[in-house]
C-alpha cells in the first residue's frame, strides 16, 4: 500500500499568545487524531520534532558543512511529521482534512 508523509508547518506567531492550557488543548486534539490514525491502521509513524534550534547540513559526500539554525526568526517552523498509508492520494485526503490545527500546512 502507498504511503504519504504529512509535513506539519506552522508559524511561530501562531502560537505566540497561546497559553500553557490552550496549548494542551491543541496537543490533546493532535494525540487524539493520531490515536484514530493508529486505530485505523493508517497511521505508520509520527513525530513531534525538537523545539530548539537545529543544525542544517549542506554539501555533497565527503564536504558535508554543518551550521547552527535554523533559527527563531524565520517565518515558518516544521514542528512535526506523519506518516500514513493509504490506497492513494485522495484516500489519504479525509484524514488530512481533520488535522487539529487549522494554521498548520500540510
Amino acid at each position: 500500500m502507498p504511503k504519504y508523509m504529512i509535513l506539519l508547518h506552522d508559524s511561530p506567531e501562531a502560537f505566540a499568545n497561546v497559553s500553557p492550557e490552550q496549548m494542551q488543548a491543541v496537543i490533546g486534539k493532535y494525540m487524539a487524531w493520531g490515536e484514530r490514525l493508529r486505530e485505523s491502521g493508517a497511521m505508520l509513524a509520527g513525530e513531534k520534532l525538537a523545539d530548539e534550534p537545529g543544525k542544517v547540513m549542506r554539501g555533497k559526500p565527503g564536504s558535508i558543512r554543518v551550521t547552527d539554525g535554523p533559527y527563531s526568526e524565520t517565518k515558518e517552523v516544521l514542528g512535526g511529521y506523519y506518516i500514513v498509508q493509504a490506497e492513494d492520494y485522495e484516500c489519504s485526503e479525509p484524514e488530512r482534512r481533520l488535522l487539529p490545527t487549522p494554521a498548520a500546512r500540510v
